[in-house]
């Protein structure tokens, strides 16, 4: 028997006292506007400045350039003395990172390695359907190469922000993973620099072939990846969506949006180029299905075409929750537009940054200065707020099968009640090594919706925003409810990307993660006592130089006993 909406409702709380992190944190608006959006457009617009500067160069150039760089790379790790010098890190400032995990271990210790030149596009081959990147290039900068010429990557994270390096080694997802997995499954080759300073190139199939394997979810924690041959698709001018609304339980609307993308007679042809769902209460969502459409198409007479990107657009997810009022409709949006759709709100983290950023008049006088960088809201929080933020705060993302997203809905609104809560749908591929996530054993047997022989569809549940009680001005514990959070995750065969904040032990991350394809390679390319190791890296925390030292003495001793 299906839980009753009573059964489902969060626990009486009480009211929580407030006190000065609460107070900064409502008048935080003051900063955002008057120091970091400046900051931020500023550094939009001369990254902006930097691209542009790339892309007149010849492709030799920058191919020469690239090499040049990798030298440097090469020769910098030559000069560590592995005694003295601590573990290798990159160069990068602690909050320059997207993510919302503590990056303090860069404060310890460490031995620098500069990677800041490596953000151009190397080559884009039409003939193999391969891009060629560096590992700081974004996503804006790599759609607006591609898409004029009517290409893009397979998977196009959301925000302009996100760079390849951090999607390859973390964890990346688009609307198009459905069909082509996560980022990290739509690389060909990696070219990485190794502990020893040896370069290789990974692919599928050559011998470093474990390798190729190992680096997604590792965080950089193998070797330094210096480029990558991602594969491209060709695409048209315009993406038409449609808006569909559902009603119902929570298990209701997570059936309405497996339907919407994966046809229950397994009739590929009626699976649409992109998905993904919005579910704005415990009984309302709407989903959204996408097809790409030519300008031709797009332009007949009677079609509604809308501009996505303009500053002073309503933002996407409020765009989208007024099918609820008027019922399914259909739109052409940009492709490029469409892909960066939620880039200027943060999804609806914008609204909680900047609770007025949404109207009418706002959007249009300062919208053009949106998004504010993550990093630099990073920057200008102290430890109370980092701390207040960890605990009445959430940023999680669940990656879960299919078939298991509406007892995920009804834990999360039990545990949290976190409301909007976006849906993306992603195909996890058998592959021929066991990586560090992997699909549950026997799944081709069940046949279940939206399964095929080869890959289980799992979905992304993004959990961005204040719980409601937080809302309500109750008592909250974050740090409890993301302990249960990952627990049903690990009993559940779910996956928590380790950008997020994290409670796990040591021992429940590798009950989450399959651990055995990466210490092998750990070993076998030296990575033991020269890079940090994963788990330690995305832990919670401050890393002081004590820490940093200890994990590198229980890092190499068993390292040593082996060679012994």
């Amino acid at each position: 028997m299906h839980p009753s909406m009573a059964d489902l409702q969060a626990p009486l709380r009480p009211k929580r006292k407030k006190d000065f992190v609460d107070f900064f944190v409502q008048f935080r608006w003051i900063l955002v506007i008057f120091v970091v959006l400046p900051i931020s457009f500023s550094i939009y617009f001369l990254t902006y400045l930097g691209d542009v500067k790339s892309a007149m160069k010849s492709e030799k150039k920058r191919q020469k350039e690239h090499e040049e760089n990798v030298n440097k790379v090469v020769n910098r790790l030559k000069q560590r003395n592995p005694t003295k010098d601590g573990l290798v890190c990159t160069a990068r400032k602690p909050y320059i990172a997207v993510g919302m995990r503590n990056v303090d271990y860069k404060r310890a210790r460490h031995f620098e390695v500069d990677l800041a030149a490596f953000r151009n596009i190397i080559e884009i081959d039409k003939e193999r359907m391969v891009a060629k990147v560096e590992p700081l290039v974004n996503m804006g900068q790599i759609t607006r190469a591609t898409v004029p010429m009517n290409l893009a990557l397979a998977v196009v994270a959301e925000l302009d922000d996100l760079t390849v390096g951090g999607l390859i080694n973390g964890y990346g997802i688009e609307g198009s993973s459905h069909i082509y997995g996560l980022f990290s499954d739509t690389v060909v080759a990696l070219e990485v620099v190794l502990a020893d300073g040896r370069v290789v190139r990974a692919t599928k199939d050559n011998e470093f072939s474990d390798l190729f394997y190992a680096i997604p979810w590792s965080q950089g924690t193998l070797g330094l990846m210096v480029s990558a041959e991602i594969k491209l698709i060709p695409v048209k001018e315009y993406m038409k969506l449609t808006y569909k609304p559902a009603r119902g339980n929570l298990r209701e609307l997570a059936q309405a949006y497996t339907d919407s993308f994966a046809p229950r007679d397994g009739d590929q042809s009626k699976v649409p180029d992109f998905v993904e769902g919005m579910i704005y209460n415990p009984s309302e969502g709407v989903f959204m299905t996408g097809v790409y459409a030519s300008k031709e198409e797009a332009k007949k007479k009677g079609n509604v075409i809308n501009n996505q990107r303009w500053w002073f657009k309503p933002w996407f997810y409020q765009h989208a929750q007024k099918a609820l009022k008027k019922g399914e409709f259909v739109e052409y949006i940009p492709t490029r537009d469409y892909y960066h759709r939620h880039t200027r709100c943060l999804y609806w983290e914008g609204k909680l940054i900047l609770p007025f950023a949404d109207q009418w008049w706002f959007r249009w006088f300062l919208g053009w200065i949106m998004p504010p960088k993550v990093s630099l809201l990073k920057a200008t929080q102290g430890d109370a707020i980092r701390n207040y933020y960890h605990d009445k705060h959430v940023i999680q993302d669940l990656l879960v099968p299919l078939y298991k997203v509406g007892d995920a809905l009804e834990f999360v609104h039990r545990e949290m009640e976190v409301y909007p809560i976006w849906l993306c749908p992603h195909r996890m591929f058998k592959l021929p090594l066991k990586t560090m996530v992997f699909p549950e054993s026997g799944f081709e047997v069940h046949q279940r919706q939206g399964d095929t022989s080869y890959a289980q569809m799992f979905t992304d549940i993004g959990v961005y925003y204040a719980p409601g009680p937080v809302l309500r001005g109750e008592e909250y514990n974050g740090s409890e409810a993301v302990h249960n959070l990952e627990q049903w995750l690990i009993d559940n065969h779910g996956f928590q990307p380790q950008y997020a904040v994290s409670e796990l032990t040591e021992k429940n991350f590798w009950r989450m993660f399959d651990g055995g394809l990466y210490e092998q390679c750990r070993r076998k390319y030296g990575a033991v006592g020269t890079f940090m190791s994963v788990y330690y890296k995305s832990k919670k925390g401050r890393k002081t130089e004590k820490d940093v030292q200890e994990a590198e003495a229980a890092i190499l001793e068993p390292a040593h006993a082996e060679e012994a």
